[in-house]
């Protein structure tokens, strides 16, 4: 299965993001996770929230920001990847001028009903 970026259209997600699913179960033939790209605006910041059965990977693909997990704050940049474990409250702020991009990986596999906002 292959997908092609110019064919997936941007959601917004219940913390604010904007979100290209580049693969997820519900759209094609992956069971156990799934792998979307996040885009944060300069200046904006994603609501704080948690998700109770997924654990995350975020990559940091272009841009600068300023992570919170748990009870820690920490900058990032381009080449950084964090690991979210579940249930771990988490919110990024685009610290930069140019769009923050993000390479989310989630297992099990992204869902709204997960997300709760804190």
């Amino acid at each position: 299965m292959k997908t092609r970026y110019s064919d997936i259209s941007a959601f917004t997600t219940k913390d604010g993001s904007q979100i290209r699913e580049l693969m997820h179960p519900a759209q094609h033939r992956n069971r156990n996770q799934s792998l979307a790209e996040a885009t944060i605006a300069p200046g904006q910041t994603t609501a704080l929230h948690r998700h109770l059965a997924s654990e995350e990977l975020y990559h940091i693909a272009s841009g600068d920001g300023r992570m919170r997990l748990g009870s820690e704050e920490f900058n990032v940049r381009s080449g950084d990847t964090i690991f979210i474990p579940p249930g771990t409250a988490h919110r990024i702020t685009n610290t930069g001028t140019q769009p923050l991009r993000i390479l989310c990986c989630c297992s099990p596999p992204y869902a709204h009903e997960d997300t709760e906002l804190l």
